[in-house]
């Protein structure tokens, strides 16, 4: 028979093929997939990151933002300052101008009698007033103003008038009689005592013990000089009239 022989295949040559075979394309999409987990995985971690930045931000938390806003504090007034601003941006209303008629018109003046009108002052000068009280047996305050000798326009007869400071009230009003007289007060060389038989400072005439003191003892001097002319003057008057 004239038929070839088939050609076997050599196990030796059949199995390197089979080795050297390159990888089926299938394989390669595998390769792909892990990639692209991985991308995923990366992308999910940056949004997992982004989010808890976000958060973070949202409750106050991050350095990076809290030293962007302490930047941007520092350039902004506070909250008070603003409203202080606000305040004195404001402009206070204008108060309306109110005027007031007087419902009575005084038209006439009232004057105010002292009985010092027909009087001269021959003397002034401020003092402390002083009154012995019996009862007690001590010395009071009468009061602190000026001591005056007023000298009568008409009769010429002088009395000695003293008034409190502010009040004005009479603490003192008698006429210098001859039977007066001045005695240093113990200890003081400013300072004078006297027996008034008929002072009137509280309406009706009583007998009072006075003492009066000064600043220093020049003033009282003059007092008493001023005093002991007086004195001497009213005696002529009264020897006259008797």
């Amino acid at each position: 028979m004239s038929d070839a022989t088939e050609p076997k295949p050599d196990p030796t040559t059949a199995s390197t093929e089979e080795t050297t075979t390159p990888a089926p394309a299938a394989e390669k999409p595998v390769e792909s997939t892990e990639g692209e987990e991985k991308s995923v995985t990366e992308k999910a971690a940056d949004t997992a990151s982004k989010t808890a930045d976000s958060v973070f931000s949202m409750f106050g938390g991050g350095p990076k933002k809290e030293k962007k806003e302490e930047a941007g504090d520092a350039g902004e007034p506070s909250g008070s300052s603003k409203a202080q601003k606000a305040e004195d941006e404001e402009e206070a209303p204008e108060s309306p101008e109110v005027e007031f008629e007087p419902v009575i018109h005084l038209t006439e003046k009232v004057e105010t009698k002292t009985n010092e009108e027909l009087e001269e002052q021959v003397f002034k000068m401020r003092a402390k007033l002083f009154k012995f009280d019996r009862e007690s047996r001590e010395w009071k305050e009468r009061g602190t103003g000026d001591v005056r000798l007023l000298k009568h326009k008409e009769n010429q007869k002088t009395r000695l008038v003293m008034r409190r400071d502010k009040t004005l009230k009479v603490c003192a009003n008698h006429y210098i009689v001859p039977d007066m007289k001045l005695s240093p007060n113990v200890g003081s060389d400013r300072s004078w005592v006297w027996n008034a038989a008929a002072d009137v400072s509280e309406g009706e005439p009583e007998a009072q013990t006075l003492a009066i003191r000064f600043a220093n003892s020049e003033n009282a001097n003059l007092f008493k000089d001023a005093f002991i002319k007086a004195q001497q003057e009213n005696e002529k008057l009264f020897s006259q009239e008797a």
